[in-house]
C-alpha cells in the first residue's frame, strides 16, 4: 500500500494558528533571554517592562484619544499588539498553549482568513471595552481575550451542532462557564485587575462573528430567520 494513501497519525496544525503561535513564542523568547543577559547586552534586561508600556494597551491611553479626539497610529496598533507582549513566560505560555487547542479546533472547520479574525477582532474588541470599562491607570497585556474569541467560535460551533443533534443547546456554554468562574475565584483568592472584563468581550465578539464568518453562517442564520 502507497505511504500516500495513509493518513497522517495527527492532524496538520492550520498555519495561521502556528503562525501566532511562533510569533508569541519569538517575542517571550526575546524577553527571557534578554531578561537572562543572553541577549541584547545589559539594556535588554527591560526589554518586557519598555514593551508593555510602548505596545500594551492603557485604559488612560484610550480615554485620552476618546476625550481628544485624536487617533495616532502609535497609540490605535497597541489594540493589536497586546495581545503579543506577556508579563511572564508563564503567561505567554498558557495563552499558547490554549490558542494552540482553541485555535486547531476552529481552524479545522474555518479558513485561514476567518480563524484570523475571529481572534484579532475579539483582541481589538476586548482592549476597547477594557478602556473603557476600566479607565484607571493600567496595562492589559496578553493574548487571551482573542483565545476567548477563539473559545466563542468553537462555543458557536457546539452550539450549532447540539442544535443539530436536537440537544440542549446551553451545554455550549459550558467552557466558557468553567473558565470564568476559575478566573473569578482566583480573582477574589489573589487579588488582581478586572482583565476578564476583556475576555468576556473577546468571547462574545468571537460568538457572534462566527454567525457570518463559520462556513454557512450566514446562509444558515437567513434560513432561521425565515422558518421564525
Amino acid at each position: 500500500m502507497s505511504d500516500e494513501s495513509d493518513p497522517a497519525p495527527v492532524n496538520p496544525l492550520p498555519p495561521v494558528v502556528a503562525a501566532l503561535f511562533l510569533l508569541i513564542v519569538a517575542v517571550e523568547a526575546a524577553f527571557s533571554l534578554g531578561a537572562r543577559g543572553l541577549l541584547g547586552g545589559p539594556g535588554a534586561v527591560g526589554w518586557r517592562a519598555v514593551a508593555i508600556e510602548t505596545y500594551g494597551m492603557n485604559g488612560a491611553v484610550l480615554g485620552w484619544m476618546v476625550e481628544t479626539g485624536r487617533w495616532p497610529l502609535e497609540h490605535l496598533s497597541r489594540l493589536v499588539t497586546y495581545q503579543f507582549v506577556h508579563g511572564s513566560f508563564t503567561h505567554a505560555l498558557f495563552a499558547g498553549v490554549m490558542l494552540l487547542a482553541l485555535g486547531k479546533m476552529v481552524g479545522e472547520v474555518f479558513g485561514a482568513l476567518a480563524t484570523l479574525a475571529v481572534f484579532v477582532v475579539p483582541g481589538i474588541a476586548g482592549a476597547a471595552v477594557f478602556g473603557l470599562a476600566v479607565p484607571e491607570p493600567g496595562w492589559l497585556i496578553g493574548a487571551f481575550p482573542g483565545v476567548y474569541g477563539l473559545i466563542g467560535a468553537f462555543t458557536y460551533l457546539l452550539w450549532v451542532r447540539l442544535g443539530a443533534m436536537g440537544e440542549t443547546q446551553a451545554r455550549a456554554f459550558m467552557l466558557i462557564g468553567v473558565l470564568l468562574g476559575i478566573q473569578l475565584v482566583f480573582g477574589a483568592l489573589f487579588g488582581g485587575r478586572p482583565d476578564w472584563v476583556a475576555d468576556v468581550a473577546g468571547f462574545a465578539t468571537g460568538f457572534l462573528m462566527s454567525v457570518f464568518v463559520s462556513p454557512g453562517g450566514w446562509t444558515r442564520l437567513r434560513a432561521r430567520l425565515r422558518h421564525d
